[in-house]
Parts: C-alpha cells; structure tokens; sequence
C-alpha cells in the first residue's frame, strides 16, 4: 500500500521533532564528528545520544563511519543543512512579526490611562 506524500512528509518532520536530534544536526552540518564531540556539545547520556543518532541513522539522513574504535557521524547531503537554514529564517520572520506586535501592544499601553 502506497503512503500519501503529506504522510510521508508528516513522518519525516515527526522523526525531526526531537530537540535533541535537531541540536545533533545542527552540530554536523559544520562536518563530520565523533559520537565524543556530540555528547560534549549536548548534555544529554550516551545511551540516550546512541537512540537519537539510531532514528536520524535510520531515516537515511545522517551516515555513520568507523575510525577503529570511534564513530564519525554526518549528514547524508547538504538538503539537510539547507531544511535547517530554511527553518530559521521562518522563525526569524515569526519572532520578528510577534516583536513587532509586543511593541505596538506597548505603545497601546503606555497611551492609554
């Protein structure tokens, strides 16, 4: 049986919609690092770490290799990096519309007695 696409994509930013693995992708998109550097970058445990990495692994998007004993993870390609960089700058463009409301809701308040 066929998924719909909006099931598809719905699965995909439901697969996102952890921090943790946000924060993860976010670190790789500046390159490859080993599962060391991402537990210092995030205060998270390593078998918690190990689960996230084992989802984002899964959906294809980001890669493992093994240097000996250690294991360098990146992102699968740059579409990735590109999703996040889109996403900020549609919260720059949200925060900035509800910063733009708090003002005026100040202005509002500060004239009326």
């Amino acid at each position: 049986m066929r998924v719909p696409l909006y099931q598809a994509k719905a699965e995909f930013f439901r697969m996102l919609g952890h921090p943790v693995r946000i924060r993860v992708l976010e670190l790789l998109q500046n390159g490859p690092l080993p599962v060391r550097d991402l537990l210092a970058a995030i205060d998270i445990e390593p078998p918690s770490l190990s689960q996230h990495l084992a989802v984002l692994r899964r959906s294809g998007i980001v890669i493992a290799t093994r240097q000996g004993s250690t294991v360098i993870y990146a992102l699968a390609g740059g579409d990735v990096a590109e999703l996040l960089r889109a996403a900020r700058r549609i919260l720059t463009e949200l925060l900035a519309g509800q910063s733009e409301l708090l003002e005026e809701l100040r202005e509002v308040e500060a004239t009326t007695p």
